[in-house]
């Protein structure tokens, strides 16, 4: 194994750590907002310091790999598909460090009925298993998981367009609950935007296995290439 290439399994066991730790901050966050648990909401806030911790660690080394070993082709892709991923990551954990932080900050718990009818546990699940996909797809190596993070990244949008008439009417319902709706509301959209960063490193992962570009493509464009990882 030459130098080049420890640097780089080293360099993929720090995203996939990166990774796996960010799925948790999402999963915690969820049981926090079940369990209206302010402890555990403090504990995504600390451990969102390991997460930067992460990303300046995989940035300063992919950096370090780009200009000690002027890399080529797939491995070159590599790093710059890590390099990006480990970013849309750190934005993930800011989206759960801030859904911890509302909750923390919140008066009284949410009402089941709340919680049920704007479904925010079943975004959670959506959002919790797309990055769960993508992780298993960068993994793996196995491109055709990818095309579950586009295909569920649609849910989420769906759902985040409904919750405005949603949240209305609950307002209008429980209107002493419109600060706890107010911020279901936010967390709705902070979920969404959690679908956008692990679209954005699902077509890193596109980038890094078959050195196709996905960025700026329309939608028709994109949906082409994921439809060429269908089996035969």
């Amino acid at each position: 194994m030459t130098h080049l290439d420890t640097e780089l399994k080293e360099l993929r066991s720090d995203i996939l750590e990166m990774w796996t730790l960010v799925i948790n901050q999402l999963v915690k966050s969820r049981e926090a907002l079940a369990e209206f648990d302010k402890e555990l909401t403090c504990e995504i806030v600390a451990n969102e310091k390991q997460v930067d911790a992460y990303e300046l660690k995989i940035e300063r080394d992919c950096e370090n790999i780009l200009a000690l070993f002027n890399p080529l082709a797939n491995d070159l892709r590599l790093v710059l598909a890590v390099m990006r991923i480990s970013n849309d990551l750190e934005r993930i954990g800011d989206y759960a460090k801030s859904i911890a932080k509302m909750i923390n900050d919140t008066d009284k718990p949410f009402t089941n009925e709340i919680l049920s009818k704007i479904k925010i546990f079943e975004m959670f699940e959506v959002a919790t298993g797309m990055l769960t996909h993508a992780l298993e797809s960068f993994e793996n190596e196995n491109n055709k998981i990818v095309r579950k993070i586009f295909k569920n990244d649609e849910l989420l949008d769906k759902a985040n367009k409904n919750a405005n008439e949603i949240v209305a009417k609950l307002i209008r319902k429980n209107p002493t609950s419109i600060i706890n709706c107010l911020n279901l509301y936010s967390t709705i959209r902070k979920l969404e935007r959690v679908g956008d960063q692990t679209k954005n490193i699902g077509e890193e992962i596109i980038f890094y296995l078959e050195a196709k570009v996905l960025r700026h493509k329309s939608k028709k464009e994109k949906v082409e290439v994921l439809k060429s990882f269908e089996p035969e």
